[in-house]
């Protein structure tokens, strides 16, 4: 895989982070987008006096950058097209949640705060990498969206972070449709209890469809890290479309 490229969004923690790290240990080169300089450098493996370029041999690169800014966004591929002369896939991870809340007691800038991240944040980015990999040459690329588990049932309490994520199905059957005639394929990777500081929480209790309160079972976050390897090392002529990867005795099945 040497000399393939790869862009992560959110990659200065939880699954952008340990993925990140397992396209460098596989001998990608990544871009790291997220609004955390420091913590990007921090996963690429190098300091701040690191110029642009860390981790081994110059593979990681770190692009700070709000996802929900489109400026911002361009300006980022643009750096990492500009540094490889081409981009391979993009890991569409980006995202935010809020606390379990029922809908009249959710503010309506808390519910565009989550869409801003989830729903056009993953837009952007997405737009930003088809339009790069449509034009390149040779033309074609791979984009894999990280929806959830909530993209096919909710958790209580959870309108804005469950409708996002069915947004992003969405995008990823639209891109996966208009990408055929260039060479995009899309996918996504739909995720359930993997153990990050965000979703530590889920080992001391949270919301059940039957009102109580619960730990569940978690898995380690590397096993998403390598499936989405999987995903990405596919040849042009495969493609994941959906893949669920979560722990084995959380309440997915059987939920509600």
């Amino acid at each position: 895989m040497a000399g393939r490229t790869i862009i992560i969004t959110g990659a200065s923690a939880g699954i952008g982070a340990a993925t990140a790290r397992a396209f460098i240990d596989a001998g990608w080169r990544v871009g790291l987008i997220g609004r955390r300089e420091e913590e990007l450098r921090r996963v690429a493996g190098s300091d701040m006096s690191g110029g642009d370029r860390g981790g081994d041999d110059g593979r990681a690169l770190a692009l700070p950058c709000d996802v929900t800014d489109e400026v911002q966004v361009d300006a980022a591929f643009d750096a990492a097209l500009d540094a490889w002369g081409r981009i391979d896939v993009l890991f569409n991870n980006a995202g935010r949640s809020l606390k379990s809340v029922l809908i009249d007691e959710m503010s309506p800038e808390a519910w565009r705060q989550v869409i801003d991240v989830n729903v056009t944040g993953m837009f952007l980015c997405a737009r930003a990498a088809f339009g790069r990999m449509r034009r390149q040459t040779p033309q074609g690329g791979r984009i894999i969206n990280n929806g959830s588990i909530s993209a096919h049932v909710p958790r209580p309490g959870s309108i804005a972070y469950t409708a996002s994520k069915h947004a992003v199905t969405g995008m990823t059957r639209t891109l996966s449709l208009d990408g055929r005639p260039f060479g995009i394929a899309c996918g996504q990777i739909d995720i359930g209890n993997a153990l990050t500081k965000m979703s530590a929480s889920q080992t001391e209790g949270v919301p059940q469809a039957d009102g109580s309160i619960r730990a569940e079972a978690t898995m380690d976050v590397a096993h998403v890290a390598s499936s989405v390897l999987h995903m990405a090392n596919l040849p042009p002529e495969a493609n994941v479309q959906f893949m669920t990867v979560m722990a084995t005795t959380m309440p997915y099945i059987g939920r509600g």
